[in-house]
């Protein structure tokens, strides 16, 4: 029997920042039509409102360090304020919501990060992914928004990294869909040159990705999110599309499709 289809679709900076372009993508966004997840980051609101309030912003290579004067802000900022502003208004789409972090149902457990040559501090490593309670809300219609804090079981909370977090959710509900994951940012989809925006590479296969990063045309941050891709590839998920939110809502725009 085909197994029903459910779409994950992670956001980031580029929608959560701008309150109209957050409203827009979400009434989009409440209209598709069968089971569906959002998981959102928010890091650069986390980031405006450390400066705010003088806690220091610490970032290795794009990683933000993560102590416990910052986990406190960030579980604040993810997981209240973003992450219920996003769930009130689906609501008023009509889309019945509920937020989770990875505490919630016990959803998402992760170890904490160990120290080799840096000390990320309370950042999390997905170890599990408890899909039961998950797929009790799916089968009830309802869609969760997942922000980008898991916990250890223990009772410590810890940041971890919400294409991670996708990507892992994309796995562990493999097993029970047909999952299509979506990566949206601020691109129309992975560029051969950053500088054109029109430089779309429309497919992107595991041997393509090699040699790209060997030429240095693929790097930086877009090699976790593409690493994430990946590995979700090599373990069950079926469809996974990279570009600006607008793929989700017509076929014709520019993205990136990543095959095995």
């Amino acid at each position: 029997m085909k197994k029903q289809q459910l779409k994950i679709v992670k956001i980031g900076g580029n929608i959560i920042d701008d309150e109209v372009v957050l409203k827009e993508f979400l009434s989009s966004f409440a209209q598709l039509k069968g089971p569906k997840i959002l998981v959102h980051g928010g890091g650069k609101l986390a980031t405006r409102l450390a400066e705010k309030m003088n806690i220091p912003v610490k970032m290795i290579d794009g990683r933000r360090i993560t102590d416990a004067e910052t986990l406190e802000l960030i579980t604040m900022v993810y997981a209240g304020k973003i992450n219920k502003n996003i769930v009130a208004q689906l609501q008023a789409n009509q889309c019945n919501t509920i937020g989770f972090s990875g505490a919630d149902g016990n959803t998402i457990i992760a170890k904490k990060r160990p120290v080799k040559q840096i000390d990320y501090g309370f950042v999390g490593d997905i170890v599990k992914v408890e899909v039961n309670v998950i797929n009790v809300l799916l089968i009830n219609n309802l869609t969760i928004s997942f922000c980008a804090i898991s916990h250890d079981a223990k009772g410590q909370l810890l940041n971890t990294n919400a294409d991670t977090i996708a990507s892992e959710l994309s796995i562990a509900l493999s097993k029970d869909y047909e999952v299509a994951l979506y990566y949206c940012f601020e691109k129309n989809g992975v560029l051969k040159n950053v500088e054109d925006s029109d430089s779309v590479i429309e497919e992107i296969n595991t041997k393509q990705y090699q040699q790209l990063k060997k030429d240095g045309i693929i790097y930086e941050g877009m090699i976790p999110k593409l690493d994430n891709c990946f590995y979700a590839l090599s373990k069950g998920v079926q469809h996974i599309k990279i570009g600006k939110a607008e793929m989700l809502f017509n076929t014709n725009t520019k993205h990136t499709t990543v095959r095995k």
